[in-house]
C-alpha cells in the first residue's frame, strides 16, 4: 500500500466531496480535519481492511 493515498470523502455538514490525503503509514487513526469547501470541522476515522481502507467522517460533536 502507498505511504499516502488520496480519498474521495463527503462533508458531513454542507454535503460537498472533496479530496483528501490520508497518511497509510500511521495505521489506524482518527483526527480532525476541516472541510475545503464550508471549512466546518470534519472528524475522519480511518480503518484499515484486506483490500484497502475505510475513511468514514462524522460531525466533529458526534465522538
Amino acid at each position: 500500500m502507498d505511504a499516502i493515498r488520496f480519498h474521495y470523502v463527503e462533508c458531513p455538514y454542507c454535503g460537498e466531496q472533496f479530496e483528501t490525503s490520508i497518511d497509510c503509514t500511521s495505521g489506524e487513526q482518527q483526527y480532525i480535519e476541516d472541510c475545503y469547501v464550508c471549512c466546518r470541522p470534519i472528524l475522519f476515522s480511518i480503518t484499515f481492511v484486506d483490500d484497502g481502507l475505510v475513511v468514514s467522517t462524522r460531525h466533529e460533536n458526534d465522538a
